[in-house]
C-alpha cells in the first residue's frame, strides 16, 4: 500500500464485484472434478476448476493491489487486512496440529499397544500380533507395503533446514531495507529469499526421488510412510505457495509498490514464510531426527 496515506477515514467497500460468485464457481467446479476423478471419471473438469481458481486468484488479488494503490484502503481497512491473516495463519496452525497429532498418537501410542506394552492391549498382541515388536519407524503389523528404509536426518533434510533457515534470515533483511527505504536491500533480500524457497523444492523433489527409487519409502509403508509424505508432502505445498507469493512481492516490489509507512502485503507474506520456517523445524525434529 503505497497511496493510502491520505485514505479516507470510512471502510472501504467495492462496489458490484463480481469476484465472489466466481470464486464460488471455481471452488464448485473443483470439488466436483475431483469427487468425479477419484471416482473413475477423467480429469478435465478438475483442470477446468484448477484453471478456474488461478484466473480468480490473479484476477481478485489485482483488483486489491489496484485499489491498494490509488489509496482507497483506510486505517481500519489496514487492520482488517491485519486480523485476516492472524487467523489465517492461526488455521494453519491446527491443520498441522492435526497431522502432528497423528504421528505422536502413532508413535507414542498405537505402535507400543500393538506391541504389548499396554495391558489393555496385550489381547491385540497376543491373539493378531503375537510377533510384533514395537519400535520406530515401523511399517506396522503385517509389513504394509514391504521392506523399507527410513529417510534420515543429516543428508539433504539438513540441507533443506539450512535452506530455510537461511530464507528466514533474507526474508527478515529484505524487510529491514523496505522499513529504512533502503530499496536495493530490499530486492536483493527478497530475490535471495524466492531462490532459496524454490532450492528447497528442489531439493525436496531429489528426496522424494531417492525416497521411492532407492528406500522403498512410499504413501503405501504403513504409518511411518503415510505420516512421513503427509507431513512433508502439505508442508512442500506451502513452501511452494509462499514462494509464488514472495515472487509477487518481488515484482511488486520492482514496480515501486510499499513504502517503509505502508507495506502490509509485504508483511503478510513474511509472516507466512515464517510460519512455513517454524513449521519445518518441527518435522526435522519429529519426523527425521527422533
Amino acid at each position: 500500500m503505497t497511496h493510502a496515506e491520505h485514505a479516507p477515514d470510512h471502510y472501504y467497500v467495492p462496489h458490484h464485484s463480481y469476484w465472489p460468485i466466481i470464486a464460488t464457481i471455481s471452488l464448485f467446479t473443483l470439488m466436483v472434478g475431483g469427487a468425479t476423478l477419484l471416482n473413475g471419471g477423467n480429469g478435465t473438469l478438475l483442470l477446468v476448476g484448477l484453471t478456474l481458481i488461478l484466473i480468480t486468484m490473479f484476477g481478485w488479488f489485482g483488483t486489491v493491489i489496484r485499489e491498494s494503490e490509488k489509496g482507497l484502503y483506510s486505517d481500519q481497512m489496514d487492520r482488517s487486512f491485519r486480523w485476516g491473516m492472524v487467523w489465517f495463519i492461526f488455521s494453519e496452525v491446527m491443520f498441522f496440529a492435526a497431522f502432528f497429532g497423528a504421528l505422536f498418537y502413532a508413535r507414542s501410542y498405537s505402535v507400543p499397544w500393538l506391541g504389548g506394552e499396554s495391558a489393555h492391549a496385550a489381547l491385540t498382541h497376543g491373539l493378531l500380533w503375537p510377533n510384533y515388536e514395537a519400535g520406530w519407524p515401523t511399517n506396522g503389523p503385517g509389513e504394509v507395503g514391504g521392506f523399507f528404509a527410513p529417510m534420515r536426518a543429516w543428508g539433504l533434510p539438513a540441507i533443506n533446514t539450512l535452506i530455510l533457515l537461511s530464507s528466514g534470515v533474507t526474508i527478515t533483511w529484505a524487510h529491514w531495507g523496505l522499513v529504512e527505504g533502503n530499496r536495493p536491500q530490499l530486492l536483493k533480500g527478497l530475490a535471495a529469499t524466492v531462490a532459496l524457497g524454490f532450492l528447497f523444492l528442489v531439493l525436496q523433489a531429489v528426496e522424494y526421488h531417492e525416497a521411492y527409487k532407492e528406500l522403498n519409502l512410499t504413501l503405501g509403508s504403513g504409518i511411518y510412510g503415510s505420516t512421513f509424505f503427509m507431513l512433508t508432502g502439505f508442508h512442500g505445498l506451502h513452501v511452494t505457495i509462499g514462494a509464488i507469493i514472495l515472487t509477487v512481492i518481488l515484482l511488486r516490489s520492482l514496480a515501486g509498490h510499499f513504502t517503509p509507512q505502508r507495506h502490509f502485503a509485504f508483511e503478510a507474506a513474511a509472516w507466512y514464510w515464517h510460519f512455513v520456517d517454524v513449521v519445518w523445524l518441527g518435522l526435522f525434529i519429529f519426523v527425521y531426527w527422533l
